[in-house]
């Protein structure tokens, strides 16, 4: 059983990112991509993730292209330590 694609709708109800800008401004690459998506994932599901498995592709890549960085370099993001923390 797979997980379901996320749609149009709920990309752009829940994982539109203009509030956060300010707040990833001064991070750079994987690091702005992971925390704007730790901080969306964190208002759309009242935690935080786990790791890179809470995120289908697909809002990776929307969250991305908002950031104006590569989807790929959330694969470098640091899922411990103090980036996480």
């Amino acid at each position: 059983m797979g997980r379901q694609p996320v749609g149009m709708d709920e990309l752009v109800e829940h994982w539109t990112v203009p509030g956060e800008v300010d707040l990833v401004a001064g991070k750079r690459g994987g690091t702005r991509l992971g925390f704007a998506l730790v901080l969306k994932f964190y208002t759309r599901h009242g935690r935080f993730p786990r790791g890179r498995v809470d995120f289908p592709d697909e809002v990776v890549e929307f969250v991305a292209r908002q950031m104006r960085v590569s989807a790929a370099d959330f694969e470098s993001y640091q899922w411990a330590g103090s980036t996480i923390e």
